[in-house]
């Protein structure tokens, strides 16, 4: 294929922008209303692509149109082609004044409860106009939908076990440690000497993370010959534990990372039981040659300054 006759000349960001348009609705009607053109020509600009390019992008049916094989090979570069576009005029708003400009972060609701808090409020003080995304999940829909669909620039999780991603870089900032904490009224504040054995019949919240082998709840058990408890709770949720344990009898874990940089907004107490450290570090990944804008790399800056302390424990 002839780059500089067949596409060079041809292929217009416009028609890419339509084409998007189409793959994400899936249907050429919607399409045109969401682009406030008509469906003429929505439909003549899919045709010229495919004349272009020489292979169909969709297949027609009575139920829509599918995206070909094709089509979803285009779609997958163009989200990069927009994205970098995007990032270059943010980089030129950035190198304009560096005071401005937004980033995009992916992290687990613990991450963003406490180091991803610390460092957009540094941020925030220091440079008022930056303006911050957050989206959170699980450490696979991060990676899968926000990170690679380019919907954040960076997220901030805890590593998968080691699995082969060569489209992915990342950074481990830390090894998180797990606390067993309470409310702040919990008869275990008062006792001086508790062991894992005591509180095995407690209201426990737990998360399924916890509770399965190679997690530091499980294995501290399993030291100690004792089974995992039957959670009162099972439930990913920060906010739910930090509603439920200030005025009740319930036991929860969490990274430490939470009490040092959320323990002002959050009423959790630690107890005094030693868990094994997480095998995994909490790390920064980004894709590979893509672009970081200007306020992403300032915001990796200030994750890398505030983990150090984490980073240089034994």
């Amino acid at each position: 294929m002839d780059w500089g006759d067949r596409i060079g000349r041809r292929l217009k960001p416009r028609d890419l922008h339509i084409f998007m348009a189409v793959a994400e609705e899936g249907n050429m009607a919607k399409a045109a209303e969401r682009l406030a053109i008509s469906r003429p020509v929505v439909s003549k600009t899919i045709a010229d692509l495919e004349r272009t390019l020489g292979v169909p992008l969709f297949d027609r049916s009575p139920q829509g149109i599918e995206q070909t094989l094709y089509g979803r090979a285009l779609s997958k570069r163009s989200v990069a082609i927009f994205d970098e576009l995007r990032q270059s005029v943010r980089e030129i708003e950035y190198l304009a004044d560096p005071s401005t400009g937004e980033v995009r972060i992916g992290c687990t609701e613990t991450i963003a409860a406490g180091l991803a808090a610390t460092a957009i409020e540094a941020l925030s003080r220091r440079h008022p106009q930056l303006h911050f995304r957050t989206e959170l999940g699980d450490v696979t829909t991060l990676r899968q939908y926000f990170l690679r669909e380019r919907k954040c620039e960076l997220i901030i999780s805890r590593l998968l076990p080691p699995i082969e991603e060569p489209d992915l870089e990342t950074e481990p900032l830390f090894y998180e440690k797990h606390i067993l904490v309470v409310g702040p009224g919990s008869k275990w504040l008062r006792r001086r000497k508790i062991a894992l054995a005591d509180l095995i019949n407690e209201p426990w919240i737990l998360s399924p993370a916890e509770i399965v082998p190679g997690a530091p709840f499980f294995e501290a058990l399993r030291a100690s010959r004792l089974t995992v408890p039957v959670p009162t709770i099972l439930s990913t949720s920060l906010t739910l534990r930090s509603k439920l344990l200030p005025g009740g009898p319930f036991i929860t874990i969490v990274p430490d990372s939470v009490l040092r940089f959320g323990s002002e907004r959050l009423p959790f107490e630690p107890l005094q039981i030693k868990l094994p450290r997480t095998p995994h570090p909490v790390a920064i990944t980004t894709l590979k040659n893509r672009t970081l804008s200007p306020t992403a790399q300032l915001f990796i800056k200030a994750l890398r300054e505030f983990s150090k302390p984490l980073s240089n424990r034994k």
